[in-house]
């Protein structure tokens, strides 16, 4: 018997900042991915976070332009503005 799997499709958003980083953690309470900042640590360390298809369990890791984040099945890009 052969089982066939259809996975649902990653809404994606873009996110626009103005410096040339923000750190994970802050990036979910921006976001409100998260509403605080121990929500955010907690969302981290369980692995829930991917940073450009890795899980990554780094809080201060540094978004740049060009890298995406998926949380709970939406994409979103980061885009430098400044």
């Amino acid at each position: 018997m052969k089982i066939k799997v259809k996975t649902k499709e990653h809404a994606k958003e873009t996110v626009k900042i103005n410096t040339d980083y923000i750190q994970l953690q802050s990036f979910l309470k921006f976001k409100g991915i998260s509403e605080t900042g121990g929500q955010a640590k907690e969302f981290i360390q369980d692995g829930i976070i991917r940073v450009n298809g890795e899980i990554c369990t780094a809080r201060g890791k540094k978004l740049r332009s060009g890298d995406t984040v998926t949380a709970f099945g939406t994409d979103y890009q980061i885009i430098n503005e400044g």
